[in-house]
């Protein structure tokens, strides 16, 4: 920075500006000081920076499946946030396990990060807790906190849940499954308990549950399989995926093994909306989530609490989730 500085004939303290705080100084000023930085091949310190500042550049997000799309949006929209107050993501994937999740915790603490985002698998309250009395702001994503001590921006998975199954029921289906999981992942109990509902209010509409070790396209066609496995007379004549990938497993093993007419057989709902949905052989009617809106807000909540500190009065932001209707359950 002094050989910035001398470069551009200036101090070392209008150098800091420049970097930091550039509306404090002239555009003339400016100019002839990244005039110099560019010539003399100047990159900053960050970590110096940061052992001075306490915080890192950096946002921690953690989420469930960096594979499935919805993420990967959600990790968009968190993304534009940040870069328009020039932080970035460093994006973690647990894979659906509680060892990975726990170990990016630790990375993202020993990093000092301006904050963390989580999409979490079971109740991290306790651990949640502890990181923010050490600085660290959280925010849950995809999955509404269930106390008022963290801030959290979700979809109404229950509703949304209840939108699908209602949906098959009123096409006329009388043999739902559910094809989800593992149970222990909130949305997926969510998006299941709002399915009961529905079916609850149609008299001779059954529901079943086809559990699943995870939310793949594998998963999912493993799925398929067994319900083709099944005499025809003991299958169900629909099906609600508790994501799209699930629901393309399921597509493909019925279209790949089996003599099964989709949706003429066997209608398919999936959850999400992600744009592989709309591509799929059988356009897939899905439930539609903000993903990218939810990964935006929940940076700028994040950020929010991070400039209040003690006195942030945390919120619970919930998005509605959307029906879209597709081929996969056109009325017979």
């Amino acid at each position: 920075m002094r050989e910035v500085a001398a470069e551009a004939g200036v101090s070392v303290g209008t150098v800091s500006n420049v970097l930091n705080r550039p509306g404090k100084v002239s555009p003339d000023t400016v100019a002839r000081v990244q005039a110099a930085i560019a010539h003399l091949g100047f990159v900053r310190n960050d970590a110096a920076r940061q052992l001075r500042a306490g915080r890192s550049r950096s946002i921690g997000l953690v989420v469930l499946d960096v594979a499935n799309p919805f993420f990967t949006d959600v990790a968009r929209g968190a993304e534009d946030r940040a870069a328009e107050e020039g932080l970035a993501i460093l994006l973690g994937n647990s894979d659906e396990t509680i060892d990975r999740e726990n170990a990016y915790l630790d990375l993202f603490e020993e990093q000092r990060v301006h904050g963390v985002l989580i999409s979490p698998l079971g109740d991290l309250g306790d651990r949640l807790t502890r990181l923010r009395e050490r600085g660290t702001p959280t925010v849950l994503v995809d999955r509404q906190a269930e106390d008022r001590r963290f801030s959290s921006v979700a979809v109404d998975d229950v509703a949304g849940g209840y939108l699908a199954a209602d949906h098959l029921a009123s096409i006329g289906r009388v043999r739902l499954a559910f094809v989800g999981g593992p149970a222990g992942i909130r949305q997926v109990t969510d998006r299941l308990e709002g399915a009961r509902k529905a079916v609850a209010e149609h008299p001779g509409v059954s529901l079943e549950v086809i559990e699943t070790e995870s939310l793949t396209v594998l998963a999912g066609r493993e799925a398929g399989e067994r319900i083709l496995a099944r005499p025809e007379s003991e299958r169900p004549d629909a099906v609600f995926a508790a994501n799209d990938l699930l629901a393309m497993g399921v597509l493909q093993a019925l279209n790949m093994f089996g003599d099964v007419r989709v949706p003429g057989d066997i209608a398919l709902i999936g959850y999400d909306d992600i744009a592989f949905a709309a591509a799929a052989v059988v356009p897939l009617s899905s439930i539609r989530q903000p993903s990218a809106l939810i990964g935006y807000t929940a940076v700028d909540l994040l950020l929010r609490e991070a400039a209040a500190g003690e006195g942030f009065e945390h919120e619970q932001i919930v998005f509605q989730p959307e029906l879209v209707v597709r081929a996969s359950t056109m009325p017979r």
